[in-house]
């Protein structure tokens, strides 16, 4: 196979995503595209070839997506952090000799 065809080939190669929501979000994520005529692989193709290209909307909705990812990650480690200290002041007495 020549270099050309091999070109060829690799562009029209597909690759499959699996993508997990709620039902709510799914149902009405359908609802919208069908207002439009579209599918959920033609959106999620074109968001794909727009953060491909650095375009600053979709660009924008990574980064937003990253910093409420990080702000979850820091609440569940407040949370395990206050728990855990919990636990330690729970298992000390103070009234206890040592």
């Amino acid at each position: 196979m020549d270099a050309r065809t091999k070109k060829l080939i690799d562009l029209e190669t597909r690759k499959s995503i699996h993508t997990s929501m709620t039902r709510t979000t799914h149902t009405e994520f359908r609802k919208a595209l069908f207002d439009y005529s579209l599918s959920m692989q033609e959106v999620f193709e074109r968001f794909a070839f727009l953060v491909g290209e650095n375009d600053s909307l979709a660009m924008s909705i990574i980064e937003e997506l990253s910093r409420l990812k990080r702000e979850k990650i820091l609440t569940s480690l407040n949370e395990r952090e206050a728990e855990n200290l919990y636990d330690v002041i729970s298992e000390v007495n103070p009234l206890e000799k040592v």
